[in-house]
């Protein structure tokens, strides 16, 4: 008989507020009540790993996450459209984007074109184009509209950090109507592409080192890009030259000079405010410096305060007269007269992206910060007032005014442990112990503890125990939110603690070469001022076990006859827990022993080492039983399964892994986690699993009702192999061809486009086989008219008895739209002239149009030469055209129609809607906020 094992399959995650790996980006709040929109903060749209998570900064709650079950990869860069607010285009780190629906979270569309990480995004101007730029020196346009790589621009030779549209002039005449792309790479270097040409017309170096990050102004007419040692450059973009370019005389890209940062590590982000005159950027430090651009009246007041205090230096006699007019010119300003330093926000971690909101009104400016100890903080920053006499404005003031820290831990979760119910989780790191419901994944109380590096609820749920680094053993009431008491029980870090099967008492193994035993007694404390006492719980030390060594693990026996120490000798020793009388010695681990755990029957002890190894041993003769090299990195935990000889192993190489003790084989590996795992609990009464890691999320895995053979899932595991082999290798004859043209095409071969050109090869072999069927059928019948029609194939019968043609189209209108090239380009030729005799048929019959042209143009374009040089389909060809033609022109009729008849609604509706009032007031207004430059436009 086969054993089968039952499957444990992720549940739920929690404990991230916003993961390091990508931006974080600040959006108003969906839909909300005229008076409630001043008092909202907006929301986060922050990344967590392979998920995105929507806070509401104010209040701190999670209001929904976006996840693809599909997609196990990091979130790597975050955009939102700028035409429709609900659109956010997400990259991931294996080179795949997808386009969410806020008000849905659902995908909208997904795009896959990258061979790494996407790290930088941006829309165009009517929202209807994203430009993506990866890991993999690359920038691929994407049409929107369509749901197709438009092409792939090659010219960077490292990692692109930030892209940006310009806009096209509104004439098509002057220049490019699809306008244009500013790029930036860690290869020092910023370009300027022109999109109808799809070519690089600019080319600077932008730092002598990488270029880190860009922003481009609000208006266009200039941009930002940071380099090491806190520099950054300002760039003015002559917006006229573009549009009327001729032969590339004269540079769009102008170097206007460098600003320096106050801290001289490299900038992780600049960005512009909307529409105020302030920038912002950051490294990786806890600060966000922030700027101010002058106006131009100041600058030019600058400029002759400037112009003074050389005059007071120099000889008046020697001067020109024509330098007064020239000094106070904008035109000679430096950067630094036009981007003054404003104030720079301390954060509460080091700052991992910064967005600007459009709170704040005219007295404020707010900044939302993400930072990387898992927080996300909300910045007030008052204008100060300029008081009379000064000529300078003071430094203004700021304050945090929200934060997001309560759902997550600020470092790594080194201990876990599960109540007797399975219902609450206590995880403790460097400063804090939280306790979690794990049902609905809230955070129900959060201590101040030390180091916690081991931690356990006591018997009775009520009180969980703490052991730190420093050596103390803290104690925490979970209903009253606060610490019962702290015992110095250590000279060094308390490695590991646990309490005895019978639940009266505590071991506890330290660094000190000590193992004390703790027993819980209740004092009746007298209340202060009053002669009125209260029960409260004591630690009291019973025994001490002196060792040779550091422990760094003790475990009893559930049966409590044992107690087993783990030392940092590379041995276990098993002593009898009444009398500490030794038993046993278990050697053969080459490195420490990091955690050990004994099955429910205490007949087995399982012990995992820094080794990468796991080892079974007998506790009757202390024999080992199996060796296993379990992870490619050092085993964190092992613990076993409830009543039963199956345990878990969590290792560095984020993989946990489900083994059989008994027939000492692998059942399933658990992915899902993208740091090292520290910690792991397994539940008491339900069928779950909860591990915690340094991607600092806490993730809960359920048994599941689905079987597992062992022989199916090394079969599956092959399979795996092979397709993420087979995927690297076609990737890697994409990339053979990197010294050609700077525009290639978007796409890139995946599992599922060849599967999406297998459907289509297998329809058309079906659909050519009965066509030839029906055309001899259709002969005979001429010479016996009650011949019976011959038997079909069994799939249209099941599929409703429909014609080839018919599930031909339909297979094809299953595949993705942005998927149909790639699997197109699956085709051999000699499927192409049986695709064009449908196609033929499509079109004549006028079955979706748009998508015949499509996959028409794309067989034409890729197969030119060959269908050229077959005679053959001439014929063929010649049918297709007049069909299409017929097509298209009944299809441009009908659109010509509409549009008529629209236009005609819209006079209808100016008509009645007309009046010739004008407010003089309002027109003024508008004519001045016209008039009304910001300066740093001046600088093109």
């Amino acid at each position: 008989m086969v054993k089968s094992y039952l499957r444990f399959e992720h549940s739920s995650t929690f404990g991230v507020v916003a993961s390091s790996t990508a931006n974080t980006v600040w959006t108003a709040e969906a839909t909300a009540p005229a008076q409630t929109k001043t008092t909202s903060a907006g929301r986060a749209i922050a990344p967590a790993n392979e998920e995105v998570l929507i806070w509401d900064i104010k209040k701190g709650e999670l209001l929904s996450r976006w996840r693809d079950g599909k997609c196990k990869a990091e979130v790597s860069a975050i955009a939102q459209s700028r035409t429709d607010k609900d659109v956010f285009a997400v990259g991931y780190a294996d080179g795949s984007i997808r386009l969410w629906d806020s008000k849905t979270s659902t995908v909208v569309i997904s795009f896959n074109g990258h061979r790494s990480a996407v790290s930088a995004l941006a829309f165009d101007h009517a929202g209807i184009r994203l430009a993506s730029g990866s890991k993999d020196a690359h920038v691929v346009v994407w049409d929107l509209v369509s749901e197709v790589g438009l092409y792939r621009l090659k010219g960077h030779k490292d990692q692109v950090t930030k892209v940006g549209f310009l806009k096209g002039p509104e004439e098509v005449d002057g220049g490019s109507a699809e306008g244009w792309l500013v790029s930036t790479g860690k290869d020092t270097l910023i370009k300027l592409w022109d999109l109808s040409t799809q070519h690089c017309v600019e080319t600077h170096v932008a730092h002598h080192g990488e270029c880190w990050t860009m922003a481009l102004s609000p208006d266009e007419r200039g941009c930002v890009t940071a380099g090491n040692g806190g520099e950054m450059k300002v760039w003015a973009i002559d917006t006229a030259g573009l549009s009327s370019r001729v032969g590339g005389k004269s540079d769009c890209l102008i170097d206007r000079g460098t600003i320096y940062r106050q801290s001289k590590d490299k900038a992780i982000s600049v960005t512009f405010h909307s529409n105020s005159n302030f920038v912002a950027s950051h490294g990786a430090d806890r600060s966000v410096e922030i700027w101010r651009i002058r106006t131009e009246d100041e600058v030019k007041k600058a400029l002759k305060r400037k112009r003074k205090r050389k005059e007071g230096k120099e000889n008046k006699k020697d001067k020109p007269k024509n330098v007064e007019e020239r000094g106070d010119d904008i035109v000679h300003a430096e950067v630094a007269d036009i981007f003054v330093s404003y104030v720079t926000v301390r954060t509460g971690g080091k700052v991992r992206s910064v967005d600007w909101t459009t709170r704040g009104g005219k007295d404020a400016v707010q900044i939302l910060v993400a930072c990387t100890n898992n927080t996300l903080e909300y910045y007030d920053i008052q204008k100060p007032t300029m008081k009379e006499g000064k000529t300078e404005q003071e430094v203004p003031e700021y304050n945090k005014l929200y934060a997001v820290e309560l759902p997550g831990h600020r470092t790594d979760i080194r201990a876990l442990s599960l109540s007797s119910d399975d219902r609450m989780l206590a995880s403790a790191s460097s400063g804090t112990l939280k306790i979690w419901n794990v049902r609905t994944s809230t955070c129900i109380r959060t201590f101040e503890c030390g180091y916690a590096l081991s931690c356990s609820f006591l018997p009775g749920d009520k009180i969980v125990v703490v052991g730190t680094k420093t050596g103390e053993i803290e104690l925490f009431d979970v209903a009253s939110s606060a610490m019962i008491e702290s015992v110095k029980a250590h000279e060094a870090s308390i490695w590991s603690l646990q309490v005895h099967p019978d639940g009266k008492s505590l071991v506890t193994g330290s660094a000190d070469k000590n193992s004390k035993f703790w027993d819980f007694q209740i004092v009746q404390e007298s209340i202060l001022g009053t002669k009125r006492t209260t029960p409260r719980l004591k630690l009291v030390q019973t025994r001490v076990l002196k060792l040779s060594d550091d422990i760094l693990s003790v475990r009893y026996s559930p049966n409590g006859k044992l107690l087993a120490v783990a030392l940092l000798d590379n041995t276990v020793k098993v002593f009898f827990a009444d009398t500490l009388k030794h038993l046993l010695n278990l050697y053969g681990h080459k490195l420490p022993v990091l955690s050990m755990d004994i099955s429910s029957d205490s007949k087995l002890i399982a012990t995992c080492s820094a080794d990468k190894n796991v080892k079974i041993w007998g506790l009757d003769f202390g024999d080992c039983h199996k060796s296993f090299f379990a992870h490619q990195d050092s085993v964190m935990q092992v613990v076993f399964e409830r009543n039963s000889h199956n345990f878990f192993s969590a290792g560095k190489d984020r993989l946990i892994k489900y083994w059989d003790g008994d027939k000492f084989e692998n059942i399933i590996k658990m992915d899902g986690h993208f740091g090292e795992i520290w910690a792991l609990a397994v539940g008491g009464v339900s069928e779950i699993v909860v591990s915690a890691s340094h991607d600092k999320s806490i993730r809960v895995w359920e048994q599941t009702d689905d079987e597992i053979f062992l022989e199916e899932e090394r079969e599956k595991e092959l399979e795996e192999l092979y397709e993420s082999t087979l995927t690297t290798s076609l990737g890697q004859d994409e990339t053979q061809d990197e010294d050609g043209p700077e525009a290639t095409s978007a796409g890139k071969q995946t599992i599922e486009t060849l599967m999406a050109g297998e459907k289509i090869m297998e329809a058309l072999d079906l659909g050519m086989a009965d066509m030839a069927m029906m055309r001899e059928y259709a002969a005979a019948k001429v010479e016996k008219p009650n011949l019976a029609p011959p038997p079909r194939n069994p799939l249209y019968i099941a599929l409703g008895g429909i014609s080839a043609e018919t599930h031909l189209l339909n297979t094809v209108q299953k595949i993705k739209a942005s998927h149909l090239q790639d699997a197109l380009l699956v085709l051999p030729f000699d499927k192409v002239a049986p695709f064009l005799i449908f196609l033929d048929i499509f079109a004549s019959r006028q079955w979706n149009i748009p998508l015949t042209c499509r996959i028409i143009f794309f067989l034409l374009k890729t197969h030119h030469k060959q269908i050229v040089a077959t005679k053959t389909m001439r014929v063929l060809l010649s049918s297709v055209r007049k069909n299409l033609r017929a097509a298209l022109k009944s299809q441009k009729d009908q659109m010509g129609f509409n549009l008529a008849a629209i236009r005609f609604v819209k006079n209808g509706v100016e008509a009645a809607g007309k009046s010739d009032f004008v407010d003089e007031e309002a027109f003024r207004e508008a004519e001045e906020r016209a008039r009304k430059k910001r300066a740093f436009a001046t600088l093109a």
